[in-house]
Parts: structure tokens; C-alpha cells; sequence
């Protein structure tokens, strides 16, 4: 028998174990059976034009002033040393900026990679937020709410579409450290917990315990016994219990997962050319770099929604003492992210991968230190590539000094009605019924941003 003919009869195995009237009553079973189903690929509400998101998050919040959002009026006034209504000084954009690409698109020194993307790019110059501070706002652009609890946009697109891998997880993080909101900004909340993301760290384990150990066929048997014993013990006493239900779907990920995540993060058949457009060294197991050429090849595996997360609470683009801060963090992003798109690009992927580019919020215009910006949330950046998105165009447009948004506000649920509707759901539908009430990612607001959509 080889290799795979073996995996794929001891996940049967796993799986008879699991659903096998022996170990459950009917009851149980009919749990079980809906809890797979969950998880498996099914269609949406219309044909969508994406079948799947790359979602980038940048923490601490990019100045948009200082990236994507031209403001030479704002240099002007700097210089002169002129004073916003508060008192203070305005700051100058510290990088220059340049029309990129046939479009023309004007973006700064800080993403000249970015910028020879342009073409593809959907960039959208007028979002809006309500919150300013960190984790309220993480929050929000992750979950639709500021103040409480909520299931994460990822979660809702894997509870939407399932995914076309049952051995891996449908919803992936990618990321070196938490975030503020922590693991909430990834949390499937009260849906089901299958549609959690599941997170993969830069370096030497990426996964904990993936590595799987050989047992004889003997001592495997012993041990899927026990675990099977375990469980129908247990369950005696909790017929009905959803949450078992939700345990034993994570035991039968993690056990695909250990079949084949292990191919998915081996990158020693990646070509030196493809190593290079994303900027890796070969051998190398961290860095954005790293977690854009696996994205990729997540995609490639069927995964639903995979994020992209560059930094921590600390050390981020949280420019408050000085804004040339963002350079380095910059440089760590820009080319693996102009990487990912010309790969995708040119494996026929990006036209139904969305790929998502955000931060929490802006930066002001003045200053909040002699060279620093304070948080923002009236107006700041975003883009979308590929997944159905117009590209080459600069969508909304904030005033002279990128402190209010005069044209074409895209507020943050408006931006997930979007996703949602490139994944062909009507955002209104998409819903989950918890405590007596109908949820959505968009709560009871949000409109579809139809200059978008090619």
C-alpha cells in the first residue's frame, strides 16, 4: 500500500470512528453531520466573481497622507509652518510621490513595488471608521462592531462557502504575533467553531505539533480506541452537545492537517525566479515575504480566506513620535506584496482570488509630536485587487489635507458588503440566528460599492 492509498484509509478510519452509529445515537450523528456540512464547499447566493480572499492587515495605522493619498497642499502648508484649527503644526508627507503605472495612480516612495502594481489595483481613497482607538477599530475592520464581540469577516466567508479542502482549515492567519484584539480578530464568536481562523506563525514551527509520529498499526488502533471511548463517554451525558460536535470536527482537521500542511510550508520546490519576485532567500522561514508565497500556495490548496497580518500590538505603524517610522515597515511589506500579485497573476489566479489591503485607520495631518501623526478615523486608505475589482482606478476622494472625506465615503461596512457581494453573497442574507436575533457582518447597515466592481 503506498503513502497516500494509507492517509487517506486511516482518515476514513478517523472518520468511521467519529460518525459510526457504534460510538453515537442518532441524535449526535445528526450534530456531527450538520457540523461537516458546514465546512463543505457549497454555493453562494449568485455566482460571485471571487472564490476566495487574501485579506492584508496592517496594525497600528498606515498613514494615508503619507501612501496612497496625494495631498500637495498639505507639503505646501507644512513647509510654510502653517497650523491646523487646533493649534498645531501640519506635517509633511516625507516621501515623494509619483503616477504609477498607465493609470497614473499617484503613490509615495514607501510602496514603489505597490506602485508598479497600480494597474490592478482598486484603490480606494475615502474609507471611514468609528473608532480611533487600536483595538476598537482592529475590531472593527475584522468584525463589522467596535464594542463587542463578533464573528470575524473571515469567519463569516468560511460559514458562507465551506471549503474546497477538508484537510485544511478554510480560514488560515498568517501572522509573527497577535494583534490588539488578540486571536478575537480571527474569533468565529458564536458561530460555529470550525469557521475560527487558525493561526500559522513565521519560523522553524509554524504549526504546533504538526509533525505526526509513526505508530504501528497496532498502537494507532489503541489509541483512536481510547480517543473513540473518550468521546462516547463523555457524550452520554451531553446528547445534544454542539460543542463535542465542534471538538470532534477539530480533531479530524488537525489530523488532515498533519497529511498535508507539512507540503504547504515545504518551499524547496519553489524556483529560484518565483523566491526572488517575493524577495525570500531560500531556506528562509519568516518575514512577509514568507507569508505572501505561502498565501499563494494556500490558495492554490483550495483555503478560503487567508490573512496576512505583518506586525504586533507593539513595534507597528503606530507613528506617534515619528512617521519615518513607516519606512522599514514598509520595506518588509512592499515587495511581497507586488510579489503575490504578479504570481497570482500569472498562474491565471487573481482573477477569482480578492485581494485586500488595510489598516485600522489613518493618521492625521498635523502633527502629534514634532514628526509624528495621531490616529485617524474619518478618512484613510484601502485597496482591493483582482476577485472582480475594477482595477487602475482611485476611488472617493478626501479635502485638500486628507482630513475629511468629500467624495464617495466608503464606511467600513460598506467595504465588506463589497467583499461579501464579490463572493456572491447578498450581505443582507448572509446571517446567523443567536440570542433570539438575525447577525450579520454588516449589522444593519452597509451598501454594496458598485464604482468598484468591473
Amino acid at each position: 500500500m503506498t503513502a497516500d492509498r494509507c492517509d487517506c484509509s486511516r482518515r476514513q478510519a478517523v472518520r468511521s470512528l467519529f460518525t459510526g452509529s457504534i460510538l453515537f445515537p442518532a441524535v449526535l450523528q445528526q450534530l456531527l453531520a450538520d457540523s461537516g456540512d458546514s465546512l463543505a464547499a457549497r454555493a453562494p447566493h449568485f455566482p460571485g466573481t471571487a472564490k476566495r480572499v487574501i485579506f492584508m492587515y496592517m496594525p497600528g495605522g498606515v498613514s494615508h497622507v503619507d501612501s496612497f493619498d496625494y495631498k500637495p497642499k498639505l507639503l505646501a502648508a507644512a513647509e510654510a509652518k502653517e497650523k491646523f484649527r487646533n493649534g498645531k503644526l501640519y506635517v509633511r508627507p516625507h516621501w515623494e510621490f509619483k503616477p504609477r503605472g498607465q493609470c497614473g495612480t499617484m503613490v509615495s516612495e514607501l510602496f514603489p513595488h505597490v506602485g508598479s502594481s497600480m494597474d490592478d489595483i482598486c484603490l480606494i481613497r475615502s474609507m471611514r471608521g468609528d473608532h480611533n482607538d487600536h483595538f476598537q477599530a482592529t475590531l472593527g475592520i475584522h468584525t463589522g462592531s467596535v464594542s463587542v464581540a463578533r464573528p470575524s469577516i473571515g469567519s463569516w466567508v468560511s460559514y458562507g462557502l465551506g471549503t474546497e479542502n477538508q484537510n485544511l482549515p478554510s480560514f488560515v492567519v498568517l501572522a509573527p504575533k497577535l494583534p490588539y484584539t488578540g486571536a478575537q480578530a480571527w474569533s468565529s464568536d458564536f458561530l460555529p467553531g470550525c469557521h475560527s481562523g487558525t493561526l500559522v506563525t513565521a519560523g522553524p514551527e509554524p504549526v504546533p505539533n504538526l509533525a505526526r509520529a509513526a505508530p504501528t498499526q497496532k498502537i494507532e488502533e489503541l489509541e483512536l480506541g481510547l480517543l473513540a471511548r473518550f468521546n462516547r463517554k463523555h457524550q452520554q451525558s451531553r446528547p445534544a452537545d454542539a460543542a463535542l460536535v465542534a471538538r470532534i470536527k477539530s480533531f479530524e482537521t488537525a489530523f488532515g492537517m498533519q497529511m498535508e500542511m507539512p507540503e504547504v510550508l515545504d518551499l524547496t520546490k519553489e524556483t529560484d525566479a518565483t523566491l526572488k519576485l517575493y524577495g525570500l532567500e531560500r531556506g528562509s522561514t519568516k518575514g512577509f515575504a514568507w507569508q505572501c508565497i505561502i498565501a499563494r500556495r494556500l490558495v492554490e490548496r483550495g483555503v478560503r480566506f487567508i490573512e496576512l497580518i505583518d506586525v504586533g500590538a507593539s513595534d507597528n505603524w503606530d507613528a506617534h513620535a515619528d512617521i519615518r517610522t513607516h519606512e522599514p515597515l514598509a520595506r518588509n511589506v512592499d515587495q511581497p506584496i507586488a510579489g503575490l500579485l504578479k504570481d497570482l497573476k500569472s498562474r491565471g489566479l487573481l482573477d477569482d482570488t480578492l485581494v485586500v489591503w488595510t489598516t485600522e485607520f489613518g493618521r492625521t495631518p498635523h502633527a502629534d509630536s514634532p514628526e509624528g501623526r495621531g490616529h485617524y478615523n474619518r478618512a484613510y486608505s484601502s485597496w482591493m485587487a483582482g476577485g472582480g475589482v475594477k482595477g487602475g482606478i482611485a476611488w472617493g476622494q478626501t479635502d485638500d489635507f486628507g482630513y475629511n472625506v468629500v467624495e464617495n465615503e466608503v464606511h467600513v461596512h460598506d467595504f465588506h458588503a463589497t467583499i461579501l457581494h464579490l463572493l456572491g453573497f447578498d450581505h443582507t442574507r448572509l446571517t446567523f440566528r443567536y440570542a433570539g436575533r438575525d447577525f450579520r457582518l454588516t449589522d444593519v447597515a452597509g451598501n454594496v460599492v458598485k464604482g468598484l466592481l468591473a
